[in-house]
């Protein structure tokens, strides 16, 4: 090949090497670009993510349920709450109360007592009492525990409305004693003679009293006065709600709550004492 030929040749080569690495260069200097550009859309999807993650979790926490707390944390001593007077005129032959059996004395308790004034030929004069204490716990399922209380208190005074065999019977609201309360008063008729029967059912804030007493003259004694019985009763029931308030302090005393808002459990009603309206002999 000719010295001329190989000139021409180098020229014709030059633009196309040229061309080559201005290319090469081009895409060199975009690599750093690109790994740039998808640093930051990376960093950025990032943070979006984290963002919604954090927002649905926000959204989705709950504030824990609360439930007003109830206002008597505890109960009087069944068998102390009425005073030795009282006790002296309703049942005066009585040696001492016969306490209930109870897993738990704060939330549930009992007390009976049994008199039998005997006159011999005369006859004798027979008297039952008998104290039960129910106290409902607010609960965050179950809810306030004056409310669980109501229902219970409902259900007692049907309870005692429907006793088998009551005859006579008559109910009455009762004011001045606890938030509500109903008398029942009706006779029994049993083997020994007839029972004039009392019970007294009490609604207090978050606690049911419920009080009976009967009498009966047996052995050819006269019958006791209903309404003297149930004026007893009635006294009776009174001072069975003043000692619950009075076993829960001042504050409960004066009606406020002793303690704050709560989710404990509360008194199963279906582990209450039941209250005896069958005239026990």
């Amino acid at each position: 090949m000719s010295e001329g030929t190989m000139q021409r040749r180098a020229q014709r080569e030059q633009p196309e090497r040229a061309k080559r690495l201005t290319r090469v260069l081009v895409c060199a200097a975009a690599v750093p670009v690109m790994l740039v550009a998808t640093g930051c859309s990376s960093d950025s999807g990032s943070d979006d993510g984290g963002g919604d993650k954090a927002a649905s979790a926000s959204a989705s926490a709950s504030p824990s349920p609360t439930v007003q707390a109830a206002a008597y944390r505890t109960l009087p001593e069944a068998c102390r709450a009425l005073s030795k007077k009282t006790l002296e005129d309703l049942a005066p032959k009585a040696k001492s109360g016969k306490e209930g059996s109870s897993d738990d004395v704060a939330s549930r308790a009992s007390c009976s007592w049994s008199s039998l004034d005997n006159n011999g030929v005369k006859g004798s004069q027979f008297r039952w009492l008998n104290v039960s204490l129910l106290r409902f716990e607010s609960d965050t399922t179950r809810g306030p525990g004056d409310e669980l209380a109501q229902e219970y208190y409902d259900k007692q005074v049907r309870e005692v409305r429907a006793t088998p065999g009551a005859k006579g019977l008559n109910a009455q609201a009762v004011t001045g004693t606890g938030d509500e309360a109903t008398a029942v008063r009706y006779d029994l008729k049993k083997k020994e003679g007839t029972f004039k029967q009392q019970t007294v059912v009490v609604r207090v804030e978050n606690v049911v009293v419920t009080l009976d007493y009967n009498g009966a003259g047996l052995a050819g004694d006269k019958t006791p006065d209903a309404a003297a019985l149930l004026a007893d009763a009635k006294k009776a029931a009174k001072e069975a709600v003043l000692s619950v308030t009075r076993a829960n302090g001042p504050a409960a005393a004066s009606g406020s709550p002793s303690a704050p808002a709560s989710g404990g459990p509360s008194a199963p009603a279906s582990e209450a004492p039941s209250a005896s309206a069958s005239g026990k002999s």
